[in-house]
């Protein structure tokens, strides 16, 4: 079994944190957009965080020049359909793709019209790459833009399992705690929208714990989640998925070392686990370097294979899709 086999589905992913620099460059040329270089090599310093990143504030600075190309029409389709095209070229069968689409409206698109694009980009990426993918829309923590989550909200239920498949809540975790968010998670109940929430990286076990409690069927990242054993006992009583983000966890200083990241304790206490990318430019990871580096940690190919088989089955799409994937793994 090879890992190359395992790396297939990848269930937390942003589009912004996973531009190149070719693709930014070319749409930043046909847009005339000021870039502080040209050089591809030298943009990428721009891109990357740098082993010395400090917290997720400071990483999250790193998505403002690939948001510059997220303003168009054809900005939006042409940056999706290279990051499929990537992927597929990797051996990706699956991608959840993120997006917050509030942030691409500088230039007068509408969400809805961002969501369209996303959702033709992916159609069109499946017959060219034989890749397919779903968009999980972000709504964005902060104090001032309520009114473009509950946008958000309804263009997601407008387009729920057209192409959108749940909706997330991205962004300053620390700064913004879940609960500032009520009245989004009480909508999105009302709509019966799947729901995933950042929870648990950037702030402790309390954060996972409300996410959950919020309507949250699975969360995003969930690392510090090991810290309070009676919350563990919940998320493997209810399954609910943990999308692991090993290299973006270490680069956000989620944990401080390898040693903390806690995928083999989530596996021998029963947690269903998957393992994600998050930024793979911002993190410069692929999805088959985040299972090379569980492996160095000490996971074996059998604990490698039950996480794949977690992504599948943790996937937002229909049991027949969930099938054909799993068909892709090692027997």
């Amino acid at each position: 079994m090879e890992l190359k086999d395992l790396a297939i589905i990848d269930l937390h992913l942003h589009l912004d944190g996973a531009l190149s620099p070719e693709i930014i460059i070319e749409r930043a040329m046909k847009e005339n957009i000021d870039l502080p270089t040209y050089n591809k090599d030298e943009l990428r310093k721009y891109l990357e965080v740098s082993k010395h990143c400090e917290s997720l504030n400071e990483y999250l600075t790193k998505f403002d020049i690939p948001n510059l190309v997220l303003q168009t029409k054809e900005g939006i389709y042409e940056c999706t359909l290279d990051l499929l095209h990537r992927l597929s070229l990797q051996g990706l069968k699956y991608v959840e793709i993120r997006m917050a689409p509030q942030l691409s409206t500088a230039k007068g698109l509408s969400q809805e019209e961002v969501v369209i694009e996303l959702i033709n980009s992916s159609q069109r990426a499946e017959m060219l790459y034989g890749i397919s993918s779903n968009v999980i829309l972000c709504m964005m923590r902060g104090d001032t833009n309520r009114t473009k989550n509950l946008e958000t909200i309804d263009v997601a239920y407008k387009y729920l399992n057209k192409g959108v498949v749940a909706l997330d809540l991205a962004g300053a975790e620390a700064l913004f705690p879940n609960e500032l968010f009520k009245e989004e998670f009480n909508r999105i109940k009302e709509l019966g929208i799947p729901l995933t929430i950042h929870a648990g990286e950037a702030s402790g076990s309390e954060s996972v714990r409300s996410a959950i409690n919020f309507g949250a069927v699975r969360i995003g990242h969930g690392v510090h989640a090991i810290e309070d054993m009676e919350l563990m006992c919940e998320i493997v009583g209810k399954q609910i998925p943990l999308e692991i983000c090993p290299t973006s966890n270490l680069d956000t200083k989620a944990v401080s070392s390898l040693d903390e990241i806690p995928v083999k304790k989530f596996l021998e206490l029963g947690a269903k686990v998957t393992i994600n990318t998050d930024d793979p430019t911002v993190s410069n990871t692929t999805l088959l370097d985040e299972y090379k580096l569980l492996e160095k940690i000490g996971l074996n190919k059998e604990e490698l294979k039950t996480i794949a088989v977690n992504s599948i089955e943790a996937a937002f799409i229909n049991n027949e899709k969930k099938e054909e994937l799993k068909s892709f793994l090692p027997k």
